[in-house]
């Protein structure tokens, strides 16, 4: 076999508008259509490299052997492919790359392209190349990019499932053995992931060193690569920081700071609001299970773009488990999510932080813990450390930002009272060393709520332990004119309760040193210099200091209690209650109870008493 061999590319083909004619100097013999282009060739160089273009002519040539027509439209890689076959087929050389051996491939396959239409055909050549294109990561990169082009014909041929194996082993691997990363390619993202490029690149080889390259693959080679790549053995952290990277390439949302606070605007996408909402709800299902895997703060953001962009029920359950299985890892700012539902009654969704609550209460405290602690209840006294098992840490933990959460969200004059009471008891009392953060957030929801009435006030009140309050926050709610009465008066009782507890337990002290002191005395135990005396009476002395000390902390409570009372019958509750009077009440019992014996004794039996006259 033989035909004319051209020697250069301006020789072979030139382009008349939509035809493509082969400049031989022999007349054209066979027309082939592809899309919209027209190609004028000839019958021998290509049946004699394609068994289905041999067949094709064979059929549909006229009976006089000259001439004719027939369409490839569906032909892998369209009329971009056809042209580089067709110089091929003319015996001109080709550039294979990565960008177009997977086309290159299928279209040969498509047309049998085969060793059995001359040595060295298409299919073998282009199926060599891809075996030097696996062995190298960003020519596979590239050419895995390229098989969307022609996804199901790539797909029989088995190129892209051994692009994703090869990606991901390499992935596994170390990135100095290999071609590390793709070099020279230039970002077309907008400012934002060219910022996020350069914060990959400009690392050494690390983790994340392909997190850039696998970004710019469409979803579905995305997740097949990511499945793969976590097969593999990739440590779940970096697979889940993976799948951050991806979203923040295609979400704006999850560029964005949290909350009200932030001014600034999302860089602008051309991906749609549904496109993206489709993209969440499939990369969510991805993410590891595994509890710290991903951080709580994406987890978060995560949380409120699912929101914002009206994400599946079943999408939004699935992100509000993973934040309440490490809620105690959580910060407050990233749980003031907005309220973005239809009927915006507060500020932030608080009922999205009531079922992360509970999410996290069904995980840390199952039935046989609530039983135990119910029936062995802890005792926690202010300054002293949780030593317990990590459920009660985290649980205290939680607690806290409970509290914290409280107070943000108490400022809100839309929240309701059962809302905010519901929040509050999410977590067991036990949970909380002190109650100073649930005063906060209650003395807060007080001052922006003042239409409430006394019993609400009251009802309000019942959420905080004002036995479990720190001397600081006793001394500020025995000021607190926004609380109840008789809250102040439970205040005031259990700071006196804690005073007379201590001096009793100095009081209990200084016994325990005289009858120490008066043992070794009796045993011969002290020594004759008098140091043993000394030691003694400087304890002796540090005690009653202290108990000089905690005499002036009484005095200054009935203070206090004198400033709070403004009526007589007030004043008579306390002094009830407390135990002490008014010294001018005293002065006048007194008086009176003089006058009344003088009484008694100038009179006896109804006449004077002649010794008392």
């Amino acid at each position: 076999m033989s035909f004319v061999k051209l020697e250069s590319k301006s020789e072979a083909f030139h382009r008349e508008g939509q035809t493509w004619v082969c400049s031989t100097g022999l007349p054209s013999d066979v027309t082939v259509e592809v899309g919209e282009i027209s190609f004028f060739l000839h019958k021998f160089p290509l049946l004699s490299r394609s068994g289905l273009l041999k067949k094709l002519i064979e059929e549909l040539s006229s009976d006089d052997g000259y001439g004719c027509t027939f369409q490839l439209h569906d032909i892998p890689g369209g009329a971009k492919a056809f042209e580089l076959i067709a110089k091929f087929c003319y015996g001109l050389k080709i550039d294979i790359t990565p960008l177009n051996v997977v086309s290159l491939r299928c279209a040969a396959e498509y047309l049998e392209m085969t060793e059995n239409y001359g040595e060295g055909n298409l299919v073998s050549l282009t199926e060599a190349f891809l075996n030097e294109v696996y062995s190298n990561w960003p020519d596979s990169i590239k050419a895995l990019e390229t098989c969307e082009e022609v996804l199901p014909f790539a797909e029989n041929l088995h190129v892209v499932s051994r692009c994703i194996d090869s990606l991901a082993l390499k992935a596994c691997s170390d990135p100095s053995l290999f071609k590390w990363p793709v070099g020279g390619r230039k970002s077309q993202d907008n400012a934002t992931m060219s910022r996020i490029y350069f914060e990959i690149k400009s690392q050494p080889p690390g983790d994340n060193w392909w997190y850039y390259d696998v970004s710019l693959l469409s979803l579905p080679l995305f997740k097949r690569l990511i499945l793969a790549i976590g097969s593999k053995g990739m440590k779940p952290e970096s697979v889940a920081s993976c799948l951050i990277y991806y979203l923040r390439r295609f979400l704006p949302l999850m560029n964005r700071q949290s909350s009200f606070k932030d001014k600034s605007h999302a860089t602008i996408t051309t991906t749609s609001e549904a496109d993206q909402r489709a993209l969440l709800e499939e990369i969510v299902e991805l993410f590891p299970n595994k509890r710290g895997v991903t951080s709580s703060k994406h987890l978060l953001r995560l949380l409120r773009t699912a929101m914002i962009l009206r994400a599946s029920p079943s999408c939004k359950e699935n992100l509000e488990k993973r934040v309440g299985a490490q809620l105690d890892q959580a910060a407050l700012v990233d749980l003031l999510i907005p309220n973005m539902g239809y009927s915006v009654e507060t500020l932030y969704d608080v009922d999205c932080i009531h079922r992360i609550l509970d999410h996290f209460m069904s995980i840390y405290l199952p039935a046989s813990v609530a039983a135990s602690v119910a029936a062995s209840p802890l005792i926690l006294e202010e300054g002293t450390l949780i030593s317990a098992d990590d459920p009660l840490t985290s649980m205290t933990m939680v607690a806290n930002l409970l509290d914290g959460y409280l107070a943000e969200v108490a400022s809100d004059a839309h929240l309701s009272l059962s809302k905010f009471q519901a929040l509050a008891v999410a977590v067991p009392d036990y949970s909380r060393p002190l109650d100073d953060g649930v005063y906060h957030a209650v003395d807060i929801y007080l001052k922006a709520h003042p239409w409430l009435t006394d019993s609400e006030r009251e009802q309000l009140c019942r959420l905080m332990n004002c036995q479990k309050l720190s001397i600081e926050a006793s001394t500020h709610a025995a000021q607190n004119e926004r609380l109840p009465l008789r809250v102040i008066v439970q205040v005031l009782f259990f700071e006196q309760l804690r005073l007379r507890t201590s001096i009793s337990g100095w009081f209990f002290v200084s016994d325990n040193l005289a009858n120490s002191q008066e043992q070794n005395g009796n045993l011969g135990l002290h020594r004759s210099d008098g140091t043993n005396q000394l030691n003694s009476a400087g304890g002796t002395d540090n005690v009653r200091e202290r108990l000089v000390d905690l005499e002036k902390e009484c005095s200054e409570i009935r203070t206090e209690l004198q400033k709070l009372t403004k009526t007589k019958r007030g004043w008579n509750i306390f002094s009830r209650r407390f135990g002490f009077r008014r010294k001018s009440d005293s002065s006048s019992s007194k008086e009176s109870n003089s006058s009344n014996a003088k009484t008694e004794s100038s009179t006896v039996n109804g006449k004077p008493n002649e010794e008392s006259s």
